[in-house]
Formats: C-alpha cells, sequence, structure tokens
C-alpha cells in the first residue's frame, strides 16, 4: 500500500522542464502560446519565499480578477498587493504606458476607422480606470487619422457641463473633419444614461453646423466598452 502525502506537492519553477518554464516556452514557441500567468511571470522574473513566480502571477491575476484589473490598478492598491514591490510596479505601469502610445501611434499613422478596436482599447488604457468622469474627443482629419486626443471636462456629464463651443472651437483650430467622443462610467457600468444621449445628440448638432461629423461615443470602464454608433440609436 502507497501512503499518499497529506498535502499536495509545491513544484519549483525550476524543476519543470525547462520547454514548460515561462520565459523558455516563450522564446521557444512564442508569447501568443503563454497563458496570461505565463506572461505575467515573465515580466514579473522572481518569485516569494515558498511561492515561485508562476504561483505568484497566478495569485495575483486571481486578486485583481485577470489582467484587465491589474494593469488598470492604480498605483496605491498596487502598492499594497503582496509581491508587488516598486520595481514590479513600475515595470507594469511601463506596460500599460507603452501600449497605450503603441496605439496612440497607430491612430495618427492610419485610417482610424480601419480598426476601431484600436479606439477602444485605447480609451480603455487611457480612461478605463479613472475614478472621476471625464469626457475626451479624438479629433480626426479628412483621412481619419488622429489630429489630437484632448481630454476636455472633468465631474459628472451633462448638457450644462460640457460646452459645445469650446469642442468646436478646438475641432476648428485642429481643422478636424470629425471626432469621435469618449467619456468615463467609474460604476463599470458603460451603459449611457438618458444625459448621455443628451449630450451625444447635442454635440452631434453643434458639429454639424461647421460640417464636422461625430462617429460615435464610446463609453469606456474597466476591462469593457459600449459603443454608441454601434449599439445605441443615434
Amino acid at each position: 500500500m502507497i501512503d499518499l502525502p497529506d498535502k499536495p506537492v509545491t513544484m519549483l519553477l525550476q524543476e519543470l522542464p525547462k520547454t514548460t518554464r515561462p520565459r523558455e516556452k516563450l522564446l521557444a514557441m512564442g508569447c501568443q502560446t503563454l497563458t496570461d500567468a505565463e506572461l505575467l511571470a515573465v515580466m514579473l522574473g522572481t518569485g516569494l519565499p515558498g511561492q515561485n513566480v508562476l504561483q505568484l502571477a497566478e495569485s495575483l491575476l486571481q486578486d485583481f480578477q485577470g489582467l484587465a484589473g491589474l494593469l488598470q490598478a492604480k498605483p496605491v492598491v498596487l502598492a499594497s498587493a503582496k509581491g508587488l514591490g516598486e520595481a514590479r510596479r513600475a515595470k507594469l505601469l511601463s506596460v500599460m504606458e507603452l501600449a497605450r502610445r503603441v496605439l496612440l501611434q497607430k491612430m495618427q499613422q492610419r485610417e482610424v476607422l480601419n480598426n476601431p478596436d484600436n479606439v477602444k482599447h485605447f480609451l480603455q488604457l487611457q480612461m478605463g480606470a479613472y475614478t472621476q468622469e471625464v469626457f475626451a474627443v479624438l479629433f480626426m482629419d479628412a483621412q481619419y487619422r488622429l489630429l489630437k486626443f484632448q481630454e476636455m471636462f472633468k465631474g459628472t456629464l451633462n448638457q450644462t457641463s460640457v460646452y459645445p463651443r469650446e469642442v468646436v472651437k478646438l475641432a476648428l483650430e485642429l481643422g478636424a473633419a470629425a471626432v469621435i467622443l469618449a467619456h468615463n462610467h467609474p460604476s463599470g457600468d458603460v451603459r449611457p444614461s438618458a444625459a448621455d444621449s443628451a449630450l451625444t445628440r447635442t454635440l452631434q448638432t453643434a458639429l454639424s453646423m461647421v460640417d464636422i461629423k461625430v462617429l460615435d461615443h464610446i463609453i469606456v470602464g474597466p476591462g469593457q466598452h459600449w459603443s454608441m454608433a454601434e449599439r445605441s440609436p443615434w
């Protein structure tokens, strides 16, 4: 009769076959073959006493409810997480900023409408974790390339807190031909409110008077978004 151990045996990372270790797997098979935990483990580099780096990565993803929650967490929240010292927090924040800048560059170089997902991902990275409502506008040229992304107003959004004349003024200064409106819902519920719909109509009317198109109004939250052009009646 074989005696079974009372607790499952935890295998150290260095005891795993090299082809299944996250870094070696990435180099041998490509980053697309790695799980979220494995990719995070590569970035973290090392684990903690009694917890290898892959186990640490899995624990962090569970605590933050996935990659989106971890990468969009506020610095003060990251600082309270076990295993995330200053160097690792700096790495996480750098990853977010690099991704945001890549998407921003793509929108400046190519027609935005060719890949609307880039816009949504950029807005989630930029605004999804804000704790206060922020209204922003993406101004585009006649080829729908990004001219400027501008956060314009903060606070609860309605027709009195967002000034259409300021949006129109900046659009004319930039020579914009079209815009995408955007704001965040800190509550996490990205469905548009009646005030959101009314504001959209007001801005559409104001901008149409100077021949500028409103292509969409995108509402973002942590890990999710709502495109009013796709899912709501204009």
